[in-house]
């Protein structure tokens, strides 16, 4: 049967497969670091071209994207098991388009939240079909390295967004407004013309002023802004239409899956697909892996109610012990904290004492510093396994949380509480510690979780369980961004990062007692290691 089915198509590398698909991840990337940039500029009046934001707002825009990427998560499993992996990510390029464009041009924060539902919705369903449609690929030989690639596009993705909005921030020289009439009884020194939005910032008490929060925002509501540059927020959106348009036409030149061929019983296509992406030369024997795929499939056949079902997978014992398995390790790529500051740190920044326009610009570094670690990651993920690799993150992860609390509790909140301006040099002491924090969790956590939930579950049920799995991690995204601001805001730096510190001390300890082992099989061998395990 092998050698009398032609490609079904032009030979396309595993390479260039991965490059469009992880476009994917790019925007995933993009959509969710670009808000660290915007949200200091939707913070100014409205006469100003912001939108006037409180903490509670601020966490609202982040959460409602994440919302919708739970549901994008499941519902984008369910989607790409029915229809296909490649026609689901040609959707995904659809909605991350469509989504954009709403949220660019959206004139209110109640008037973005469907939009920025509808693109979470796109960034969740790439989140659980990217890394399936990758692993279900790749060779065995590179499978984790290619799907690391993911992880690496995700990052880039961010670090893109990062530098984009310092460029559009140094493009408009900072945020300004224009003050045409202060009706303060108490002027605090803000008179009328142009003004750095950084000098209204610095009167909040947080920042060392001497206002409380509600004192702030009334000082801000007599103030008469007729004009300003908080426009600027809507440039670093609507960049991102532009690979959402290259994915959509990418992906069309692209094979699908030979293995979700293959389970809707259509096997001439399945090996007329897998002929498309592999080198038997480099790849071995395209007869054994189909002979190995069939045999993994008529094992599952042989299972009663096999259907490819969430239902099936929950009244299946080792299904279940499985999915509560991959649920927990999409949390733990959570509960690192990493998304505080990839969506938060310019505000936190700010917090240490450092400027608005600064402290976008030393986002850029963080996204470097990403960057880096994920590419770290593609050797780390070929030399050791997993398990250890994962270990070793969340105690490396609690390690420099616990170290930026402390620089907040002993060098930062003495001054607030005295109302003064922390040293300019904490703030670079927090922007370094952050560095170092996400060198660590983007080279070892976003690698493993991305690459595990890829590959650890059988291909019959291998997107509901992805999908549900990513459900749970992004619920837990959105919990974590709803909360933040307001938890900074009211138990200050120190303890916030305290508490995360110690939640991955928590978290390390279980992991040692019963994550599973991935690492040198092919996707057969883990179902059959998985379902031994779990039996």
């Amino acid at each position: 049967m092998v050698a009398g089915t032609p490609a079904s198509g032009k030979h396309r590398g595993i390479l260039a497969v991965a490059g469009v698909a992880t476009l994917g991840s790019l925007l995933f990337g993009y959509d969710t670091g670009v808000i660290s940039g915007a949200l200091p500029y939707m913070y100014m009046p409205h006469g100003a071209g912001g939108l006037a934001l409180n903490p509670v707002e601020e966490g609202l825009i982040g959460g409602v994207l994440l919302i919708g990427a739970a549901f994008g998560a499941v519902l984008g499993g369910t989607m790409s098991d029915r229809w296909g992996r490649r026609h689901n990510i040609t959707i995904l390029a659809v909605l991350f388009l469509f989504g954009a464009i709403g949220t660019t041009f959206a004139p209110s924060v109640a008037v973005m939240s469907p939009f920025r539902f509808i693109l979470g919705f796109a960034v969740g369903g790439a989140s659980a079909t990217v890394p399936v449609y990758l692993a279900e690929t790749a060779p065995k030989r590179i499978r984790g390295s290619i799907v690391a690639i993911d992880q690496l596009m995700i990052v880039t993705g961010q670090l893109l967004a990062f530098t984009m909005n310092a460029v559009i921030n140094a493009a408009h020289g900072g945020p300004q407004i224009t003050v045409t009439a202060n009706h303060n009884a108490d002027q605090h020194g803000i008179g009328l013309g142009q003004r750095s939005w950084d000098s209204v910032l610095a009167l909040q008490a947080s920042k060392g002023g001497p206002m409380d929060d509600a004192q702030f925002h009334a000082f801000v509501n007599n103030l008469v802004v007729s004009a300003g540059n908080g426009a600027a927020w809507r440039w670093m959106l609507v960049l991102c239409t532009i690979p959402a348009i290259a994915l959509w036409i990418g992906i069309r030149l692209m094979p699908e899956s030979a293995r979700w061929y293959l389970v809707k019983g259509r096997i001439r296509e399945a090996i007329g697909s897998l002929k498309r992406v592999r080198n038997p030369e480099k790849d071995g024997s395209l007869e054994d892996e189909v002979t190995e795929m069939l045999e993994t499939r008529h094992h599952e056949r042989e299972e009663a109610g096999a259907r490819g079902t969430f239902k099936h997978v929950w009244q299946t014992p080792w299904l279940r012990k499985l999915l509560f398995m991959g649920i927990f390790l999409a949390i733990v790529n959570q509960t690192t904290g990493v998304n505080t500051i990839m969506y938060y740190a310019p505000k936190v920044l700010e917090y240490a004492g450092m400027t608005t326009s600064a402290s976008i610009t030393a986002q850029v570094a963080n996204g470097v510093m990403s960057v880096i670690g994920s590419a770290l990651g593609l050797w780390l993920i070929l030399r050791f396994r997993r398990r250890q690799i994962l270990i070793f993150d969340v105690f490396g992860v609690a390690a420099a949380l616990l170290a930026i609390a402390g620089v907040f509790h002993f060098m930062i909140a003495p001054h607030i509480a005295d109302g003064t301006r922390p040293p300019a040099w904490t703030a670079y002491l927090v922007l370094a510690m952050m560095a170092l924090f996400m060198l660590i969790v983007q080279s070892t956590n976003g690698t493993v979780v991305w690459t595990m939930l890829g590959e650890m579950f059988p291909s019959n049920v291998r997107g509901v369980m992805n999908g549900t799995a990513i459900f749970f991690m992004w619920v837990v995204n959105a919990i974590i961004t709803f909360t933040f601001p307001s938890m900074m805001a009211s138990l200050g730096g120190g303890l916030t990062y305290t508490i995360y510190g110690v939640l991955n001390v928590v978290i390390g300890i279980v992991l040692l007692k019963i994550m599973p082992e991935t690492s040198g099989k092919s996707l057969e061998q883990i179902e059959g290691y998985m379902e031994k395990r779990y039996s």
